[in-house]
């Protein structure tokens, strides 16, 4: 595979939901979603970034083993939870510019240019794609009968829509993500502090290492892997759909959006755990319509984050 696609779609990816609600600079975009940084503002910017980026790398050495055993919330301090923080907050940085001037652009142009029918049902179609990868996780984590339904989908809608609409949803067999990061934290492995992952986004240790397994367990990369070009293709669109997906609601977030983006993505993860395993969770501050922050690492869903 050609690493320029490599790099085109790895900007297009889910991570970039996550930077997406980073916009310090939102309210610019929605007059001029195609304005692009010229060459000599980018490199002025970069050297600016460059003393605050060598500062962050020092803070390193402060960072203790004990520091990265931590099991990361919400509702602890900063300094638990968020360690590499000055490291974390270049990091986003860097990834708001990518999404400000590359992602959001062409997420707008695809919502306004692309029919919602069309837009729905490549959506549904990606879930489709994640049923088996679900199920893989929901046998691992103990639960044969989730799992089955999870394959019960995935086979309902694949034999009658080719996945493109739901009709196993209106036969009671609803839809659960599920992603490598969440099974481990299901069996107890502590997520380790808070990252920030260039293009990808918010994550965390054990939330990296299940990305990492996710991104192997994808259909798309087997049904496509003898082209190159249908499989960057899917990615694009992928990553377009995603970060489309979040363009009404990233206004929500006001104030220090790093902090909220952080808590957001540690609790609905926490949550989602919890919720698997029966357990009582805390309370939630946020509402269905940031599902996809954590879909997946979708970073389908800035958390964490399923094809």
């Amino acid at each position: 595979m050609h690493s320029s696609h490599y790099v085109w779609a790895s900007l297009l990816s889910l991570g970039l939901i996550s930077p997406g609600f980073a916009n310090d600079s939102i309210e610019g975009d929605k007059s001029s979603i195609s304005s692009i940084p010229t060459t000599s503002s980018t490199q002025q910017s970069q050297s600016q970034q460059l003393p605050h980026l060598k500062a962050a790398l020092q803070e390193l050495k402060n960072v203790k083993a004990q520091d990265l055993k931590v099991n990361a919330s919400a509702n602890q301090p900063e300094s638990e939870k968020d360690p590499l923080q000055p490291l974390n907050r270049q990091i986003y940085a860097f990834n708001d510019v990518l999404d400000r001037n590359i992602a959001r652009p062409l997420a707008v142009q695809y919502k306004e240019k692309v029919p919602s029918d069309v837009r729905d049902s490549y959506h549904q179609f990606r879930k489709n794609l994640g049923e088996p990868w679900n199920a893989v996780n929901q046998l691992i984590q103990g639960r044969p009968l989730r799992a089955a339904e999870s394959l019960g989908r995935f086979t309902v809608n694949t034999l009658t829509t080719l996945g493109l609409a739901d009709p196993a949803q209106h036969l009671g067999l609803n839809t659960e993500d599920e992603n490598f990061g969440t099974t481990l934290g299901y069996y107890g492995v502590p997520s380790g502090p808070y990252v920030v992952l260039p293009i990808f986004g918010p994550s965390t240790f054990r939330d990296t290492v299940g990305l990492a397994a996710d991104s192997q367990a994808r259909l798309q990369k087997y049904l496509f892997e003898d082209n190159d070009g249908l499989y960057w293709t899917e990615q694009t669109l992928r990553g377009l759909d995603a970060r489309s997906q979040i363009l009404e609601v990233e206004d929500v977030l006001q104030g220090d959006k790093y902090a909220a983006i952080r808590d957001i993505y540690l609790q609905r993860k926490n949550f989602s755990i919890a919720e698997k395993k029966g357990l009582e969770s805390e309370n939630m501050f946020i509402d269905d319509e940031f599902d996809e922050l954590d879909n997946g690492t979708e970073q389908d869903d800035i958390g964490n984050n399923a094809p």
